[in-house]
Parts: C-alpha cells; sequence; structure tokens
C-alpha cells in the first residue's frame, strides 16, 4: 500500500514539472527585439516585455489588438499573438515628402515603423501626460540604439 502511495506522489509531481514546463515553453521572453525582416535606419528596439507587464503594470490590450483595433485584455502569458509585422507589413515608415502619397491612418499603420511608433511612443507621450512627467522615452535614440549596437 505505500509503495502505491509513493508511486502515486511521485507521478503527481512529474506530471506536475512536465505540464508546467509546457506552460514556461510558452511564456513571453523577457526582453523582445522589435525587428522585422527589412534594412533598419536606425538601431532596433529591445523590449522589455517583463518590464512592462511587471513593473509598470501594462495590460496586455495595451500593446495587443485585433485586426480592428480593439484591445485583446483576455489575452494572459502564454497565449498564442501575432507579431507586429503579420498585419503591419510594409516594410519600414510611410513615405514622406512633398511627392508622398497623403496616406489617412489606418493605411500609415499599415507600415510597421509607423504602427510601432503609434503605439509604442503614443502610449509614452500620454503616460508622460497624465502623470506630469517625461520618464517614459519619446526621443529615437532612447529606445533604439545606436545602428551598430547588436
Amino acid at each position: 500500500m505505500k509503495k502505491g502511495l509513493l508511486i502515486a506522489v511521485v507521478i503527481g509531481i512529474s506530471l506536475m514539472f512536465a505540464v508546467s514546463g509546457i506552460y514556461a515553453g510558452n511564456k513571453a521572453a523577457d526582453v523582445i527585439k522589435l525587428e522585422a525582416k527589412y534594412p533598419h535606419t536606425k538601431g532596433i528596439v529591445e523590449f522589455s516585455h517583463k518590464k512592462h507587464a511587471v513593473d509598470y503594470k501594462a495590460k496586455c490590450g495595451d500593446c495587443h489588438h485585433d485586426d480592428k483595433g480593439k484591445a485583446l485584455e483576455a489575452l494572459k502569458d502564454g497565449d498564442e499573438v501575432k507579431s507586429c509585422f503579420e498585419c503591419h507589413n510594409k516594410p519600414g515608415e510611410k513615405p514622406k515628402g512633398k511627392d508622398a502619397p497623403k496616406l489617412d491612418k489606418k493605411e500609415a499603420l499599415k507600415y510597421q515603423a509607423e504602427a510601432m511608433h503609434d503605439n509604442c511612443k503614443g502610449c509614452h507621450q500620454d503616460f508622460n501626460k497624465k502623470n506630469n512627467t517625461n520618464k517614459a522615452p519619446t526621443a529615437c535614440t532612447k529606445c533604439h540604439p545606436g545602428k551598430d549596437a547588436k
């Protein structure tokens, strides 16, 4: 009887570790390089998912949204999410200059860099305004490392 109980406990503990290992494998990385497969003019932003989610208490829907722009509030760590570039799939920033086509916001947000700047920089600007501070970075060099940084 004792041997059967011991075997049951060992199996239970083994299953607990196996399941937690599977779940841990799906967790968001602590730091995520925000890059897409096209040449960048500035260094690649290394976004601290952990810092934003844990330290700053950002909700999933603050960054993640559906194809209509609606916040995905029900996400939790470990859920599958699409990369930004799957929907915002035009490389770089929208064309600029006097001969550039006039784009509405929806068209402009198809450009990956425009979407990232709108989401990230916009959130930082809102935070700074709400808290009467300039702690959240809004200047290029505060988020983009030097071009040669790897």
